[in-house]
């Protein structure tokens, strides 16, 4: 664990300053996924010694996959610059840089300070304008060059499509391996692009469906290792471990209020599923549905006022939205086959659902009026969606089938078209994603 809190641990003194910003030329749309992604211009930071500069093209490369991870932007290939960059405080040749088509262009360096501290500083310029976009310096530690990485690529992707970047954000699932009939399934994290992977349990007992707090330093999740589903409450930097309780019936772990006070669940009663509330100050619960129907997979609205939820009071799994104190219910969904596993965007603008058809299963969206509906993805399985930090892009998990099946997970943006396997040690599945980490 020891590990896994030096990982996890915040960034020593960051300090963030923005020097100047300008009216970006460029357009980007983000609601075109990759179909006409931005040239960019990403070369290696400039140092200082020798392990500023190796910092400064690791931090560079880490900068170009985040970018291209996207979707939204291509980022050129180095090789084929015509500028060698020695001083980032003079304006770019701006020329040589229409020439190879780059749109934008990061220039930065990495000063070591002292052997603890270095800073990290890029100019972010609109080649075609002639401008400076944005300047941005601060400082961390040797040791937390990635994330000094993914800070910036945040800032770039804010500075140029006006939206909050997801890069600093890690993902929490479920490791497994072994053979499928005797599968074992271990909580683990990693960062949003696949690094730094890292057990968080030290036994090997049935864990299921992990999810982030509000603040990204808890998780709840199913245990099974005293062969009933207990609740689990996890910090991630200690590591402690607190039991929430004993939950019969329940399949999916519970879910956080926004402000992280409240868990909504579903559990099962003298055979009756049904969605409550547990606060978690005083551990008490309050039962929110009473229909005979099987209520579950309760998720809550970014405001916390309402709530989304799937039941099959109509006759078959739907989803329906209500009030956070479980009046007001009103279905949404109304089309063709089973809706299951809502979950609301971080921006309140959408719903994420799993929808299952003619023996195949799709991530979609739809509206919180039920308007709207779109089909992402497509496969044999497809499950568990939960939202990157900014809203636009979706993660889950994708099994296939046969002898050789496998748990993987995949990423997908708000297009479908920006679709993409990421990468993990072993099978993975039940992913749930962080809030931007403090």
């Amino acid at each position: 664990m020891k590990a896994v809190i030096a990982v996890l641990s915040a960034v020593i003194g960051w300090l963030m300053l923005t020097v100047s910003s300008a009216q970006a030329q460029i357009e980007i749309d983000i609601t075109k996924g990759n179909l006409d992604p931005t040239p960019i211009a990403v070369p290696d930071f400039i140092g200082t010694d020798a392990q500023s500069r190796q910092i400064g093209r690791d931090v560079a490369e880490v900068i170009r996959a985040d970018l291209e991870r996207s979707g939204l932007f291509k980022s050129l290939d180095p090789a084929s610059f015509l500028e060698t960059q020695t001083n980032i405080d003079y304006e770019p040749t701006f020329a040589d840089w229409r020439i190879i088509r780059a749109e934008a262009l990061v220039s930065g360096r990495i000063v070591t300070d002292s052997p603890t501290r270095v800073r990290v500083e890029f100019r972010l310029w609109d080649v075609f304008a002639g401008k400076q976009l944005a300047g941005i310096r601060f400082a961390t530690t040797p040791q937390n060059w990635r994330r000094s990485a993914h800070k910036a690529s945040d800032a770039i992707y804010k500075a140029l499509t006006g939206e909050d970047g997801y890069f600093d954000s890690r993902i929490v699932y479920i490791d497994e391996s072994g053979p499928k009939t005797n599968r074992k399934k271990r909580l683990a994290i990693m960062d949003q692009d696949g690094h730094s992977p890292q057990y968080l349990l030290a036994g090997s007992d049935l864990v299921l469906t992990p999810r982030f707090s509000p603040n990204s330093q808890k998780i709840t999740y199913m245990s099974y290792e005293n062969n009933r589903p207990q609740v689990y409450q996890l910090e991630i930097e200690t590591g402690r471990r607190e039991l929430l309780g004993d939950f019969p019936g329940m399949t999916f772990a519970p879910r956080f209020s926004p402000d992280g006070n409240k868990l909504i669940m579903s559990m099962s009663r003298r055979g009756n599923s049904d969605l409550y509330v547990m606060d978690l100050r005083s551990r008490s619960t309050n039962r929110l549905t009473t229909d005979p129907a099987i209520d579950v997979s309760g998720s809550f609205s970014p405001d916390g006022r309402k709530v989304v939820f799937n039941s099959d009071r109509g006759g078959s799994p739907q989803l329906y939205v209500m009030n956070a104190d479980g009046t007001g219910i009103k279905r949404i969904s109304f089309g063709k086959g089973r809706y299951n596993a809502p979950v609301w965007s971080p921006r309140g603008d959408k719903i994420a659902f799993v929808k299952s058809q003619g023996g195949k299963f799709s991530i979609g969206v739809m509206n919180p009026d039920g308007s709207g509906e779109r089909q992402l993805t497509e496969s044999y399985m497809d499950e568990g969606p939960t939202w990157s930090p900014n809203g636009r892009v979706i993660i889950f998990s994708r099994s296939t089938r046969g002898r050789n099946a496998k748990a993987e997970i995949w990423s997908v943006d708000l297009t479908g078209q920006n679709l993409r396997k990421m990468p993990t040690p072993g099978q993975a599945s039940d992913p749930a994603w962080s809030p931007i980490l403090p």
